[in-house]
């Protein structure tokens, strides 16, 4: 089963999230600021991470570069990004993004992308 780390500041966004990735059979880990993303991501070493860009007290670039810099890990990593920030996800995307959904999202469309990412790796 995969793992993957959640990690969302939106209650309600983080919930609808939840249930639809999780009825696909995924195990999940939920953080709703980027420093307990960290955390999680050192205890639970997730098969991937979806994260918003705009994060309390460490934000989703930051996160990135945790785990690419700092950590030296290829873990793939979707984005959640406001629709009119183009600069950031530029930005995450050229520092190892792997894919980005812009809000507003359906739920469907992350979990699409999820299994794509997934299928590529095998």
């Amino acid at each position: 089963m995969k793992k993957i780390l959640i990690c969302e500041d939106e209650e309600i966004l983080l919930t609808a999230l939840k249930f639809r990735l999780q009825k696909q059979g995924y195990e999940l880990s939920l953080a709703d600021d980027g420093q307990k993303a960290k955390e999680l991501i050192d205890s639970e070493k997730p098969d991937l991470v979806v994260t918003d860009i705009e994060l309390p007290h460490v934000n989703g670039l930051e996160l990135i570069h945790y785990l690419r810099k700092d950590l030296k890990r290829d873990t793939p990593i979707v984005l959640i990004a406001p629709m009119e920030n183009d600069e950031a996800i530029l930005s995450a995307m050229k520092d190892g993004g792997t894919d980005f959904v812009t809000k507003p999202f359906k739920p469907v469309e992350l979990v699409l992308r999820i299994r794509r990412i997934f299928q590529d790796a095998e």
